[in-house]
C-alpha cells in the first residue's frame, strides 16, 4: 500500500490541526451552551445572548488561527511582526473610536448585570437632559427608550452605566406595560 508523502512529513502537524478543529468546536459549543442555561435562568433575550455568543466566537477564531501558526512551525518573529503591526493599526483605530468599544463593553455588562428589561419604564437622572421611558430594545451599542410623548430615543449603552438610573416600574406582565405617571 502505498502512502502519500506529505502526509507522512506532515503528521504531527496535522493530527495537531485536527486535534485543535475538535477542541475548539467542543470550547465554543460548551461556552455556547453555557451562555444560553446563563440567559435562561436570567430572562435574557435571545438576540443578547447570540450577541455574547459571537463576541466569544470570535475570540475562539483568534485563538484558532494563532495555535494554527504555532502548530505549523510559523517562524515566530514573522508572526509576531505581523501581530504587532496588526495590533498597532486596530488599536490606533480601537483609540480613536473608543465610544464603540465601550458601548459594546456595556452591552455586555448589561447583559451579565441585568438591572432592567425590555419593557421597564426607567428614569435616566441627568441634569441636562433628564428622560423618563420605557425601554423598547437593548441592542449592542445603545438601546432605544420611548416617551409617553411616543418620542423614540436612542442612547448610548455606557451612557445606561455612567448616569444613575430609577426603574419606575418592572414589565412582568401585559396589562401592566401600559406608560402610566
Amino acid at each position: 500500500m502505498r502512502t502519500i508523502p506529505i502526509f507522512n512529513d506532515y503528521f504531527k502537524e496535522i493530527t495537531a490541526t485536527i486535534i485543535l478543529v475538535v477542541v475548539i468546536i467542543g470550547l465554543r459549543f460548551l461556552t455556547a451552551k453555557i451562555i444560553r442555561r446563563y440567559a435562561k435562568t436570567s430572562d435574557v433575550l435571545e438576540h443578547r445572548t447570540n450577541l455574547v455568543i459571537k463576541y466569544f466566537s470570535i475570540f475562539y477564531t483568534t485563538l484558532f488561527a494563532i495555535s494554527v501558526f504555532v502548530i505549523w512551525g510559523v517562524q515566530a518573529e514573522n508572526v509576531f511582526t505581523t501581530l504587532s503591526a496588526v495590533v498597532t493599526v486596530v488599536g490606533v483605530a480601537f483609540f480613536a473610536q473608543w465610544s464603540v468599544l465601550s458601548n459594546i463593553t456595556a452591552g455586555i455588562i448589561l447583559l451579565f448585570s441585568f438591572p432592567f428589561k425590555i419593557g421597564d419604564i426607567i428614569r435616566i437622572h441627568d441634569k441636562d437632559f433628564p428622560i423618563e421611558a420605557e425601554i423598547e430594545d437593548i441592542r449592542s451599542f445603545h438601546t432605544l427608550l420611548k416617551t409617553k410623548d411616543g418620542e423614540l430615543i436612542s442612547i448610548p449603552n455606557n451612557l445606561l452605566l455612567q448616569k444613575g438610573i430609577t426603574i419606575l416600574k418592572h414589565y412582568y406582565d401585559e396589562s401592566e406595560k401600559e406608560f402610566t405617571d
